[in-house]
């Protein structure tokens, strides 16, 4: 069952190679990591003690995952600080994200590849008391292994969207003769499910996951810390004070071919607010030179955030200037790990992945600052978070751009409603905290007396 599985994966890898490849010299994604992944060379690794206690290792997969991992990985240092600390992940922004963000982990990695011997090479090197694994990434060959040394694995806020549980009925429902046993053997492989709701619970016993393990215990986005003003927030704010440049509508996390709808949005603004700016944030980095490409057939005028002489992972040693001239109307921001500190200047936001068909992203980083989350109708990812804000009138979906851009003009025009709604955005998750305790609470449980 599993040499099966191992052996589709390595076909799929074969067939698909060009395409990586061509990724790989073209956007520098992939083949950069490939060695560590593969598990032959992790130089983070290689500076720990080799007489080290067992590690925690976080799994994170990217950017989102990451983001909540910070306070839970921050708790669990605090707590355990004679064990290690190793968090990986997927994607290079990931990767990035991590680094700056959790700087007191012993390492950051990337997750290897799932092939059996790649797997028993990394968790030679981990060697981890305990893996944590940030919402449901289910590797067949990883949890075999972890669970083949008694080392406990627990999902932690872990959730299955509306789209990932019909793609995996689909997969069922033509393979289920081979899948449903290789899925229900590597599930009962973790340790525990600590689900984001009862119905993630539910969709996870029904993949195969053993009924006595599973948990719901919230969603730890609910408690991630608000961000510290980043050097760029510092400036945005007195550059919008000095040029009366306002309303300041942030659109967070567009993804392809969404930075022209959030510009049709922003132009919708514009018909009312002449001076409004617009901060474009795109979700991935391969994605900046294209949003240039749309800014400029909009006819718009724009800064890019690496163009300015400022500190921080945006940075730039090209970077000349340091002001937003009155006739442009957009900054981009092509950096990563800047955009959660803007949302406590904007006074529109606009959620990205939403327009089109991709999921959805997070609305719990604008809310948490009071801010009204404008989404549209593509939240399946985030679809009870999404219903839950809607039904208590703490955010507004749309189903078209211009839908969006309308109701801003609304909320900026009516300073009660936006205060009222942002208000209720932000109480539904200081409300919604505990995810995070609950989790510390399990993992000690299985730490059992490693606790300084």
């Amino acid at each position: 069952m599993y040499f099966l599985y191992s052996f589709l994966m390595g076909l799929a890898a074969l067939l698909t190679s060009p395409y990586w490849l061509v990724q790989g010299l073209r956007h520098g994604k992939y083949l950069s990591n490939l060695t560590q992944r593969l598990g032959f060379s992790i130089p983070a690794l290689e500076k720990l003690p080799a007489n080290r206690p067992g590690a925690i290792w976080i799994h994170a997969v990217s950017v989102g995952e990451a983001l909540s991992a910070v306070t839970l990985a921050k708790r669990l240092k605090d707590t355990y600080p004679q064990l290690p600390l190793v968090i990986s992940t997927t994607t290079l922004t990931g990767f990035a994200l991590a680094k700056e963000h959790m700087p007191f982990a012993d390492a950051v990695i990337y997750f290897p590849l799932d092939w059996v011997f790649c797997v028993r090479r990394v968790l030679d090197a981990v060697k981890p008391a305990l893996v944590v694994i940030l919402e449901t990434e289910i590797w067949p060959n990883f949890l075999r292994e972890a669970a083949s040394r008694n080392i406990p694995v627990l999902f932690v806020s872990g959730r299955i969207s509306d789209r990932s549980f019909a793609r995996w009925q689909s997969y069922l429902g033509a393979f289920g003769f081979y899948l449903k046993p290789l899925l229900s053997s590597a599930l009962s492989s973790v340790t525990a499910f600590l689900m984001q709701t009862q119905q993630d619970a539910d969709r996870v016993k029904a993949l195969g996951a053993p009924a006595d393990r599973v948990l719901v215990s919230g969603n730890l986005k609910y408690d991630q810390q608000l961000p510290a003003p980043t050097p760029l927030a510092q400036w945005l704010e007195a550059e919008c004070q000095r040029r009366n440049r306002r309303p300041l509508i942030v659109a967070g996390s567009v993804v392809a071919t969404e930075e022209p709808l959030a510009l049709i949005a922003f132009g919708v603004v514009q018909g009312d607010f002449p001076k409004a700016l617009l901060v474009l944030a795109p979700r991935k980095p391969e994605r900046f030179s294209a949003a240039a490409d749309f800014i400029e057939e909009s006819h718009r005028k724009f800064v890019r955030r690496s163009e300015l002489a400022l500190p921080g992972p945006g940075a730039s040693p090209n970077g000349n200037q340091n002001s937003i001239p009155d006739d442009a109307s957009v900054l981009l921001l092509d950096s990563i790990g800047e955009l959660a500190s803007l949302y406590r200047l904007a006074d529109g936001v606009f959620v990205g992945g939403s327009l089109v068909n991709s999921g959805g992203h997070n609305i719990l980083e604008p809310a948490a600052f009071g801010k009204v989350p404008v989404f549209g109708p593509s939240m399946e990812n985030f679809a009870s978070v999404a219903a839950r804000f809607v039904e208590s009138q703490a955010a507004i979906q749309v189903e078209s751009p211009e839908d969006a851009g309308v109701e801003m003009i609304h909320l900026l025009k009516d300073s009660e409603k936006m205060q009222r709604m942002g208000d209720a955005a932000k109480q539904l998750v200081e409300t919604s905290r505990g995810a995070l305790d609950r989790a510390v609470a399990e993992i000690s449980r299985h730490l059992g007396g490693l606790a300084k």
